[in-house]
């Protein structure tokens, strides 16, 4: 097969502790992939240094993760790498739905303007994480360790110990905290005897990477249900740099999944959807089946589980790594204030509060797009295949179609760090809700006045004196304006990941410090639940 990638190798340096025997580390985190270097990125943005342990010596293999949704976007930005995913990405909004091989609907992901970051961006795991190793390398707070194998986790009374595995020898590690992010088949999780909940699919479906020169196809999401080239069965087609196709084949329950991979059988699926006369070149190829569970808690003591070692699900609706830095994002601010004493060790347990309802909601999201593309009886095939009918020409049908619905960032609406609205808003990003971007002219968009701190974002010329928190003043007229429901006065409290903490119609010094100290955890209702 062509490669249009060369994976990177990183040497293998003896860690110190192979001369003691033993080592401390404040933060450890397992697992080099996207979420971890996301959430070990996040940390040094905070100031915090961690040790990141991996027992390979690469980025991934194969496309995987390709993507990246608009949230996604913002929080990479914010870390410095969302305008190289803009440059090298392929970027996209529109998504449609085939029936057979009549086109059943079209949809819109980002139908308003004045937005930095466009709907999604497609973009190969491996670049991504490629560039996070080095962003985390030249940060100077985050210590990679390739060829580092986590072989034993255990707990002691202020935090975790780690038996691990290298070339040259064995050490032991001790972190006051320590990050799963080692994937499906999490170690951690393992050895602490943790077990998932959810369901397991049966279904099998093949990935190829395919790299089709000059193929005329725009940069949009194309799903065909029970196709002519692929009877029976469901297909997803991606657009990705460097003249490269993501395609996922639904295969059924009973496929071989060896047999599946040979490159003709393969070869023979693609041109029966591309035709004979396309040229193409294979790069990569896989079989997957899905699950659609999680562990019940994501804390547990001084581990913290982010991303498929927390939570898995189907891959239709790029929910599973969007998921994971989502959880990085929602955790890093959290544990870098606990670290920095500027907040009770108790805001931890916001996070299992807030990112466990999120991987619920993904899981089911992900669970009915799975019910709908894989229908179990030939009654739900039945009802499946009417609505795609009537989709063709009925709105109310089109609503009914899930062919993987589109990652969405999760308002925490019941978090505990949010202080609720005092009287009835009629619009604009309520408390847990994520920040709302907006063009300010010469000044750039809103999401680039916030950072890494929590921010007051204030309407109108009067802005209050509140320790702790920086100030952003913004018109009272205007896009932003609008989409905030704001008129003169109005402040937004917002939290150091973008989320709304509270809202107010009038800035008073004293709610706001009262919103904030409930931000941090630090208020006494807060500090009864967590106990």
């Amino acid at each position: 097969m062509p490669a249009t990638y060369t994976n990177p190798r990183f040497g293998f340096r003896p860690p110190p502790e192979l001369a003691t025997g033993e080592g401390r580390t404040r933060v450890a985190i397992v697992g080099a992939g996207v979420v971890g270097l996301t959430a070990a990125l996040d940390l040094a943005r905070h100031g915090i240094r961690s040790i990141l342990l991996d027992d390979d010596d690469t980025v991934s293999f194969g496309s995987r993760a390709i993507c990246w949704s608009k949230r996604t976007l913002e929080i990479y930005d914010r870390l410095g790498l969302g305008q190289r995913l803009l440059d090298k990405g392929v970027t996209w909004k529109i998504g449609k739905v085939y029936f057979k091989d009549q086109l059943a609907y079209t949809f819109d992901l980002l139908p308003e303007p004045g937005h930095r970051m466009p709907a999604f961006v497609n973009l190969q795991q491996y670049y991504l994480e490629e560039w996070l190793v080095e962003a985390c390398e030249a940060s100077g707070l985050v210590e990679l360790r390739w060829k580092n194998r986590v072989e034993d986790v255990g707990s002691r009374p202020d935090g975790v110990f780690l038996r691990v595995s290298t070339p040259a020898g064995d050490y032991r590690l001790e972190a006051d905290w320590l990050l799963a992010c080692d994937g499906a088949r999490s170690t951690v999780r393992e050895r602490l005897g943790l077990p998932f909940e959810g369901q397991v699919f049966r279904d099998r479906f093949l990935i190829a990477d395919v790299v089709i020169d000059g193929f005329a196809m725009p940069a949009e999401r194309r799903f065909w249900f029970d196709p002519p080239f692929h009877p029976g069965q469901s297909v997803l087609l991606h657009k990705q740099p460097d003249s490269m196709w993501r395609i996922d084949f639904q295969l059924g329950a009973e496929a071989d999944p060896e047999a599946e991979k040979e490159p003709e059988r393969v070869r023979s699926r693609i041109r029966a959807m591309l035709g004979a006369d396309v040229p193409f070149a294979l790069e990569w190829v896989s079989i997957y089946t899905f699950r659609c569970r999680r562990l019940e808690r994501f804390r547990h003591d001084r581990v913290l589980f982010l991303g498929d070692s927390a939570h898995q699900v189907s891959p239709f609706g790029a929910r599973g790594g969007n998921g994971g830095v989502q959880d990085a994002d929602n955790l890093g601010w959290k544990l870098a204030a606990v670290l920095e004493g500027r907040a009770p060790e108790a805001l931890l347990d916001s996070y299992d509060a807030e990112r466990v309802p999120a991987a619920d909601e993904n899981i089911l999201h992900s669970t009915r797009a799975t019910d709908f593309i894989t229908p179990r009886t030939e009654a739900a095939r039945a009802y499946r295949d009417a609505v795609l009918l009537l989709a063709r020409d009925h709105a109310f049908a089109r609503a009914m179609v899930n062919a993987g619905r589109l990652s969405t960032p999760h308002t925490y609406r019941d978090s505990p760090l949010s202080t609720p609205d005092d009287a009835d808003w009629g619009g604009g990003p309520g408390p847990g809700a994520p920040a709302v971007d907006a063009p300010l002219g010469e000044e750039g968009f809103l999401l680039d006045r916030l950072r890494n701190g929590p921010t007051l974002l204030v309407f109108g010329p009067t802005a209050p004196a509140v320790p702790g928190v920086r100030i952003v003043r913004l018109p009272a007229d205007g896009l932003a304006a609008e989409r905030w429901h704001a008129r003169s006065g109005t402040t937004y409290l917002l939290r150091p990941d973008q989320h709304v903490a509270a809202r107010f119609r009038e800035p008073d010094p004293a709610r706001i410090a009262a919103a904030l100290t409930r931000l941090w955890g630090r208020d006494e209702p807060f500090a009864r639940r967590a106990a």
